[in-house]
């Protein structure tokens, strides 16, 4: 970890060089290595004390468990680590189905030396793909929720227990979740080395358009996952279009709704799901599988058919990242967003403001505007608590709450149709406690507040 720049990372900065020239592949090389420089992580597993604990905790629960393992000529020494990751559980009540497409008698010979009961082992009749085969296994669920493992993947051991958890206490506030998901890290070829931690956020809907980073470890309804079955015309990118399939199922049929709705989806921010690394996996080489992203493309924009959006999905310089153009812009299209903001930058281009927690924190702050950040969601498209109105534009209702805010009249600058704060507010106004109270009152109407970094606004 101490390396300059690991040789995975090195074989991405190369495919970034080809597709997107030197001057974005120094900055994005450069970035990389300050982060390398600065990953101190290390993968703290749950101590004896903890899993006695989750152990006779878990006996409270009644929540089951379907995880579902396409498997297809898997290497025996990934085969055993991920069904023993499974059976290694604190929180047992599950059932893990394999689909097994593999031409040769390998996988079975493997499973045949389980003697477990929760393993349900099927032999498909011939390869479908990873939807379809994935399918097959859906078939058998009979939990209450299902969860997808690639047949190469570990689970970490209060896996289970963390998502049965979740759910129990969410029960108990008559909250049925539909769909949660939690953190991951990446683990060598042997699985002994664990880096790159993905801490995510709180479901954001405008960063899950930009980009799959509910990803691993996902449990999803066993119903609503049978609903919808994942489909082959997204393989590579299945699981992404099944979330979003799933996120369009539970905003509904209203695709005129202004009121943006709190959905049954919880984060468990925990590492609960090691993907592992090696030559053919996306994670360590995107290139491997470029087919992926115009899949995870193709989702994106039929959500967009499902909601009624008209705009453009476009590529960003990062594989499996994207972005919308909206026809003709955002607000015409989202009758659910009050604020569109973007980008601070100072005299240095490094970013100064634009986009804050709910405690008036600012995001991203010195991060130079060619950077993308962690997780490069400095570069996405996302869901804010709070935007600032130097660089804003509004919908109808949100200029008048401004208007009521402020006494004063809301003027658009005609060059960029954006909110002219100068010409509108007077010169000594405290625009970080305006921008506050307007997105409070914002979010107390029920509508989001978006936040698009390619808006920018230069500040002396």
């Amino acid at each position: 970890m101490g390396k300059i720049l690991k040789a995975g990372n090195l074989k991405k900065t190369i495919h970034y060089l080809k597709k997107n020239g030197f001057r974005q592949a120094f900055f994005a090389a450069r970035e990389r290595i300050d982060s390398e420089r600065a990953d101190n992580y290390v993968y703290q597993a749950p101590s004896g004390e903890e899993i006695s604990r989750q152990i006779a905790d878990g006996s409270k629960f009644t929540v089951k468990f379907s995880i579902l393992v396409p498997t297809y000529e898997t290497r025996e020494d990934y085969l055993r680590a991920m069904v023993d990751s499974v059976l290694d559980q604190t929180y047992g009540n599950f059932e893990l189905i394999l689909a097994d497409a593999s031409e040769s008698d390998q996988v079975e010979r493997v499973i045949k030396t389980y003697d477990d009961k929760r393993i349900l082992y099927k032999r498909l009749k011939q390869n479908g793909g990873i939807s379809t085969n994935t399918n097959q296994a859906l078939m058998y669920a009979t939990g209450d929720y299902a969860a997808l493992l690639d047949h190469d993947d570990v689970l970490t051991r209060d896996a289970l227990y963390e998502m049965a958890s979740c759910i129990w206490n969410a029960e108990n506030r008559n909250i049925e979740l539909q769909l949660l998901y939690s953190d991951e890290d990446k683990c060598d070829e042997n699985g002994t080395d664990f880096y790159e931690v993905h801490r995510k956020e709180k479901f954001n809907l405008d960063l899950i358009l930009s980009n799959n980073y509910i990803c691993h470890f996902m449990v999803m309804k066993r119903q609503m996952m049978q609903e919808l079955q994942l489909r082959s015309v997204c393989d590579g990118a299945q699981d992404y279009d099944l979330v979003l399939r799933a996120v369009s199922l539970m905003l509904g049929k209203d695709k005129k709704r202004k009121k943006a709705e709190q959905l049954p989806i919880e984060h468990v921010p925990r590492v609960l799901y090691h993907w592992r690394c090696h030559s053919a996996s996306t994670a360590e080489n995107p290139e491997s599988k470029r087919y992926a992203y115009e899949a995870g493309k193709r989702a994106v924009e039929d959500f967009m058919r499902l909601r009624g959006w008209k705009g453009k999905v476009s590529h960003l310089r990062h594989l499996g990242f994207y972005r919308i153009d909206y026809e003709p812009d955002l607000l015409t299209n989202r009758p659910d967003v009050g604020l569109v903001g973007g980008r601070l930058l100072d005299k240095n281009n490094k970013i100064t403001g634009g986009i804050y927690s709910n405690s008036g924190e600012g995001l991203y702050l010195g991060l130079h505007k060619e950077y993308s950040g962690y997780m490069h969601r400095a570069a996405l498209q996302q869901e804010a608590e709070m935007i600032d109105v130097r660089c804003m534009i509004a919908s109808d209702e949100a200029e008048k709450i401004l208007e009521e805010m402020t006494g004063l009249p809301y003027l658009k600058n005609p060059q960029t149709g954006r909110f002219d704060y100068r010409g509108s507010l007077k010169d000594d106004a405290d625009y970080p406690e305006i921008s506050r109270k307007l997105c409070e009152k914002v979010r107390e109407h029920s509508m989001r507040i978006v936040w698009d970094p390619a808006m920018t606004e230069k500040i002396k």
